[in-house]
């Protein structure tokens, strides 16, 4: 749910102190935790190094970022894989495709 008009966006008083002390052009990574501001456009052309929770993510702002919230783009959670057999399964079948491919395609020159 969106945050009331008349209350305007939400911007951590931090970082704009922060952002008031880098100069535009500057390649320095500014380190947050405040993963709930509103990106707004005074913030584009800047690198942020949101937390999330273990370290800091960079993410360059850009013109399509504004009115979204910092902590969108650094996940908190990883994504490793579905586990189980059939899983195992399907990789080890892939894997071994990928075998039989290179060996195919080392044989081909060889005929020729």
């Amino acid at each position: 749910m969106s945050r009331s008009v008349k209350k305007g966006v939400y911007v951590d008083e931090r970082v704009l102190k922060k952002l008031s002390k880098v100069r535009a052009g500057d390649k320095t990574i500014i380190k947050t935790w405040a993963r709930a501001s509103t990106i707004t456009p005074e913030m584009i052309g800047f690198t942020f190094g949101v937390h999330n929770g273990k370290n800091h993510i960079p993410v360059f702002i850009t013109e399509d970022m504004v009115g979204h919230k910092l902590g969108e783009f650094s996940p908190t959670r990883k994504f490793t894989r579905h586990g189980g057999r059939m899983q195992k399964e399907i990789e080890a079948a892939a894997k071994q495709k990928e075998i039989d491919s290179a060996k195919a395609a080392k044989v081909e020159p060889e005929k020729k």
